[in-house]
Parts: C-alpha cells; sequence; structure tokens
C-alpha cells in the first residue's frame, strides 16, 4: 500500500536468519519526560488500579490526565492515551485518532511506538496490516531500542529449528542478544525467555544456576511467569533431573507463589527487595508471618515521603507563568518558529542572531505556559535598539524538572511502594566498595547521564547485606555502564516488622 503515513513506512522485511544484533537502550532514544507531565501519568496509573472495579474507575479523569501528559509528549502517556481511545474511553475519539497518537510518537522516534504500530498491523486495527507489515514493525522496534520487541522477537528466534507456519526459528545468537538487551532495560519478559537458554539439554550446573538467577531477577521485574515458573521448580517439579534449583523447599514456593498471584492481577507491581524475603538458596529463609501483605510490602520499593516544598518565584507568578512549587525549569532542545506552539510546554523567546541588548531583553521575559497549536506572542524590539516585531525570534521549551536540588528520590506509583524515611545521616557509596549496612540500596547517576531514566528508578534498587559488593552494572545488568559512573544511597536500613514480630513468636 502506497502512502506517506507512518503507518504505511516502508520497512526491511523481518529476517529471522539475521547475523547480528546491536542493543541499544530505549531510554536514550526517547524525548526527555517532563517531570509535571509524569506526575499526571503516575496519577492515571494509579486510579486504574485493580483494586478498583473496571465501573468505578474514574475514566473521564483518567482521560483528561493522560491527554495532559501526552500533550506536552510524554511518550508513555501518548500511547496509554492510544489505548484508552481504541478501548471507547471517550466517545469523541476512535480507532482513527489511536492510530494518529501513535504516528505522532513514531515521528518523534519512540522504539515503542514502532512496537505498538506492529500490533496494529496485526490486529487489522490498520487498514491492510497483516503479519508481514506487523514483523517488520517489530523488528524495527527492537532495533532501535524496544523491550518488548525484544522479548517478542527473542522468543521467537530461540528455537533449535525453522517453523515459520508456527512462527519460530533457529536463531540463538540473535535471540540471546535481543533477550538480554531487554533484560537490561528491566523488562520481566525478556527475563523469563532468556532463562531458557540456560536449561536446554547437556545445560551444565553453571548454566542451571544461571537460570535461577534470572528467573529471581524477573519476579523483581515484575514478571508473573518468573514467579510462577519458581514456585512450581520449588513445589516440585515433574521431572527431578531437568530442574534448575538446587533442592525442593515447598516455603520459598509458598513465597513465590504469593508474588505470583499478586502480578497476575497487577502487573505494575514490582519487587526490588525481593532478597530480603526471599534470598537464593543457600541462604536461609527470614522468618514470615504468613500474611500475603507482609510479604508483598516487604518486598516492594521503598521511597522516601516528599517534603512540602517551599514556595518559590515561579509558584508565585499566576496565570500562564505560575509553575508549582515542587518544579523548576531546564533548558531542552525543542525549539519552534515565531509562530505556533508545536505541543503544550513551557516556552520562552530567543533570538540568537540579534545583538546582545535584545537577547538580554529577552532573557527576562518569563516563560509561559502555551498550549497545542497557540499563537506566540509578538514580540517588538525593547526601547533604543530597533523599531518594530523581532524577526529573529525563536521559542525554546523548558522541561519542568523536580525542584529538590539533585536529591536521591526515586519515584513509584501510588500504592506500587513502601514510604519510608531515609537513615540519618544519609549514607552514599561508591560502587567499587563493599555494602557497609544491611539495606535498600537505590543505585543513582547524574542528571545529564543518557542511561539515568534506565537507572534511577525504584526497580533498580536493592537489598544487600553488610559486606556484599554492589551489583556490578555490566556484569548483573548487562547494561552498558561502568561502575564508578554510578553511586549507591542506603534508603532503608530497618528490618521488616514481620521478621521482628515472627522470630519473637
Amino acid at each position: 500500500m502506497t502512502s506517506d503515513l507512518p503507518r504505511y513506512e516502508r520497512l526491511p522485511l523481518f529476517n529471522p536468519h539475521r547475523p547480528d544484533f546491536t542493543c541499544l537502550i530505549e531510554a536514550t532514544k526517547v524525548p526527555p519526560i517532563d517531570a509535571e507531565a509524569d506526575k499526571w501519568f503516575n496519577e492515571t496509573l494509579a486510579l486504574e488500579d485493580p483494586e478498583i472495579f473496571e465501573d468505578d474507575r474514574d475514566y473521564k479523569k483518567i482521560v483528561q490526565l493522560t491527554r495532559q501528559a501526552a500533550e506536552r509528549h510524554h511518550w508513555k502517556a501518548m500511547l496509554n492515551l492510544a489505548s484508552l481511545y481504541l478501548e471507547g474511553r471517550d466517545p469523541q475519539h476512535g480507532r482513527e485518532d489511536a492510530i494518529r497518537i501513535v504516528e505522532e510518537a513514531m515521528k518523534l522516534g519512540i522504539p515503542a511506538a514502532y512496537d505498538r504500530m506492529g500490533t496494529y498491523h496485526m490486529d487489522g486495527i490498520v487498514h491492510g496490516g497483516d503479519a508481514t507489515t506487523a514483523y517488520a514493525f517489530w523488528q524495527k522496534a527492537a532495533d532501535m531500542g524496544n523491550p518488548q520487541a525484544m522479548a517478542f522477537l527473542g522468543e521467537k528466534l530461540k528455537a533449535t529449528w525453522d517453523n515459520p507456519r508456527e512462527s519460530f526459528w533457529a536463531n540463538m545468537l540473535v535471540a540471546r542478544k535481543m533477550l538480554e538487551c531487554g533484560f537490561a532495560q528491566g523488562d520481566g519478559e525478556s527475563a523469563y525467555y532468556l532463562h531458557f537458554l540456560y536449561t536446554r539439554e547437556g545445560s551444565t550446573r553453571e548454566d542451571k544456576a544461571r537460570a535461577l538467577a534470572i528467573l529471581h531477577e524477573g519476579v523483581k521485574l515484575g514478571s508473573q511467569p518468573c514467579a510462577g515458573d519458581l514456585a512450581s521448580e520449588f513445589r516440585g517439579p515433574d521431572i527431578q533431573m531437568d530442574t534448575y534449583v538446587p533442592f525442593i523447599d515447598k516455603a520459598r514456593a509458598e513465597r513465590y507463589q504469593v508474588l505470583s498471584t499478586a502480578l497476575r492481577f497487577n502487573p505494575l507491581r514490582r519487587f526490588p527487595n525481593l532478597d530480603k524475603v526471599i534470598p537464593l538458596p543457600p541462604s536461609p529463609l527470614p522468618r514470615w508471618d504468613g500474611k500475603r501483605e507482609s510479604l508483598l510490602k516487604a518486598a516492594m520499593a521503598v521511597t522516601p515521603p516528599r517534603a512540602e516544598p517551599k514556595p518559590s518565584t515561579t509558584s508565585q507568578r499566576t496565570g500562564r507563568e505560575h509553575l508549582a512549587a515542587a518544579y523548576d525549569f531546564r533548558e531542552s532542545d525543542d525549539i519552534a518558529g515565531n509562530s505556533n506552539a508545536p505541543f503544550a510546554g513551557y516556552w520562552r523567546p530567543t533570538a540568537p542572531h540579534e545583538t546582545e541588548p535584545v537577547r538580554a531583553h529577552l532573557s527576562g521575559i518569563v516563560p509561559r505556559l502555551h498550549q497545542p497549536g497557540e499563537t506566540f506572542e509578538q514580540l517588538r524590539y525593547p526601547t533604543g535598539t530597533a523599531r518594530g516585531a523581532i524577526p529573529g525570534v525563536v521559542w525554546q521549551r523548558l522541561l519542568t524538572v523536580h525542584h529538590n536540588h539533585g536529591a536521591v528520590e526515586p519515584h513509584a506509583v501510588t500504592g506500587l511502594s513502601r514510604q519510608v524515611a531515609r537513615p540519618e545521616p544519609h549514607l552514599d557509596c561508591e560502587a567499587d566498595q563493599t555494602c557497609p549496612v544491611t539495606g535498600t540500596w537505590q543505585p543513582w547517576l547524574a542528571p545529564e547521564h543518557p542511561l539515568r531514566h534506565a537507572v534511577n528508578q525504584p526497580w533498580r534498587q536493592t537489598w544487600l547485606t553488610a559486606g556484599q559488593r554492589f551489583p556490578d552494572p555490566q556484569r548483573d545488568w548487562l547494561l552498558p555502564l561502568e561502575s564508578d559512573e554510578l553511586t549507591w544511597h542506603l534508603l532503608d536500613s530497618e528490618t521488616p516488622d514481620l521478621l521482628r514480630d515472627s522470630e519473637r513468636a
């Protein structure tokens, strides 16, 4: 089909026998995330909590907040808004609007948008779409860095023979590279499929230990199949000689089963502190009071409580110049001509080719919030420089960032983390040190680091005991990151109450 629309982009056909695959990280390819838009986005996820009966969810508010975030080019919100349209959550918008949003995301170079368009082709949402075009889009998404596409294709390529009719092929080299790249980005599904590469016939004891460790990490990353498999294996596998667990342990099986059930009910859950309640053998299991919520809370992420922000200069302004005290501005690379705002956000005028007095005058103009398509103000030369409108004005978008002076504060969706006060005084460590205190440790990269969105996340934190080495990004996460580029920060050193209570029992 011939068309200039992105939905019909001409792409190389899917090649299941490609000779190699280069791992790119999606977090380095997407537009920078506006902090205020991210707050709205996380609110929508909380409003869609599976604990809320579907008919009781406020979809009008969910759509409104998702649209607000999407209008600021929050790429996850853009894709979620498309899904809301397809689900009929906003009667004024439907299938074509959903496709156009995904196309807009494709124009921004968002890898996940190509993955989504592949699904639209496979499901017939795009007119003329079929499996051939779908696989081409999925291949493009994987090449751009999307971990979900890597997991899907990696699973298809990990066979030992070709069977195109059943959609699987033998390309173990590329399958491994795709699945390792997805796993490096925190994708639990990639972890699940990756473990199969270590449990094939003839696998060694080291291979089986690696499979066990990968599945365990997959549970931390929110993979229900990983938790379910571990529950089954520790309960007692069907074929004892094929198992990758060192021994039958029904107590471990019970705990993994609790997590598996929780993940089946809410796939957004993450359990980065899993080692606190289910360390891998040979470490003994801590005692547990047997309550589901006790186990889930102990294994989930911890986040520090938010301090009430002090009033700022921008928060005391009114109208379009107002910005909440919780946020500050940071320059972005987004530039627009002297006409209309291409998308929502705070914009300020610049004139790089004008004289210094004119540039100084423009720099004193306060950033203002503009809606998509809104006309920018016509600016005139200041007195004493020239007359008339300034012809060389361009507008620069300013991102909102958290006004917390660079504090280590990972953000999680409400209800999916446990708030705890950081131990005083704050304890930070370099990555080449051994862990000095047992507790939850958060890795952190500088705000300007390209991999910050792949590391400064609550799901990256880990529970360590004193004397352990901190995880190595390349060895343990498979990320192209040197250890000395990050620091580790103690967020919680308290033993969970459920364990202390059990020990007293």
